[in-house]
């Protein structure tokens, strides 16, 4: 039984239609997807709005969800989300992503736990989401320089691996040719958490008016870079095989 799936990566540029957020392009890509035929549209880490921290009912995500389902599609938006306040504890903020489904419902969420720099607070457990096409983890940006997160979702069952991102590099770590150097370190980062778990892995990141961002989104399968996009804005897809997976963990596990 054959298990296709389409799957697209938006590597927006931030703040270019309106300063303070970035929802009529997220809408714009969401359409894009759609005809497209993919199943599911990921985009890239902190990619809603400029300054604000949101909650998971604020109007603009609910404007994202609609869009969803006005288009049939699955989607992964992440911000920096405030938590409700429960058992008298404190509001938290966390960088959060959010699953949303077909119907425009937010399936779940995931939580950054390796932290970067950010203000928020980190998160602490490890998701695998059940959809209609295939079984997804979602890990944020610098988890993926963590092969235990990664290992932890194989074990959950999952499939496919999203990574919303917006990798910045230092240039202190670099003598020469930063940004190519960089790449290249990422590359091999996804290609690795592809391979050693025997699963695909999708990273997103955004273009941004900074000679630090890492502008790089690709699509990998356990022995290859499926297809990317580098520098520059626009949407990357690709088709994936799910059999394939079992196919090779069987051989390498054996």
């Amino acid at each position: 039984m054959s298990r296709k799936v389409r799957i697209a990566l938006a590597q927006i540029k931030y703040f270019d239609i309106s300063k303070r957020n970035n929802v009529e392009k997220i809408k714009k890509y969401i359409r894009l997807a759609k005809k497209a035929k993919a199943d599911i549209i990921c985009f890239p880490e902190s990619c809603v709005h400029k300054t604000d921290i949101l909650h998971f009912d604020h109007k603009l995500i609910k404007e994202i969800r609609e869009e969803c389902k006005k288009n049939s599609i699955w989607c992964i938006l992440t911000e920096d989300l405030r938590m409700n306040k429960l058992l008298g504890i404190r509001k938290k903020e966390y960088n959060t992503a959010m699953l949303i489904d077909r119907n425009g419902n937010i399936k779940g969420h995931y939580k950054k736990i390796h932290l970067y720099g950010d203000t928020t607070s980190p998160g602490k457990k490890v998701y695998v989401f059940k959809t209609d096409f295939a079984k997804i983890g979602i890990v944020i940006c610098w988890d993926i320089a963590f092969p235990e997160l990664f290992k932890e979702m194989k074990k959950k069952g999952a499939e496919i691996v999203f990574c919303p991102a917006q990798w910045w590099y230092e240039t202190k770590e670099h003598s020469s040719q930063h940004m190519k150097r960089e790449i290249t370190l990422l590359e091999s980062l996804i290609m690795a958490r592809a391979f050693e778990n025997i699963f695909f892995v999708a990273i997103c990141n955004p273009v941004q008016d900074s000679k630090y961002q890492v502008s790089y989104s690709a699509i990998a399968s356990p022995h290859r870079i499926l297809n990317k996009i580098v520098g520059k804005e626009g949407m990357i897809t690709a088709e994936i095989d799910l059999n394939k997976i079992n196919k090779l963990t069987k051989i390498y596990r054996s």
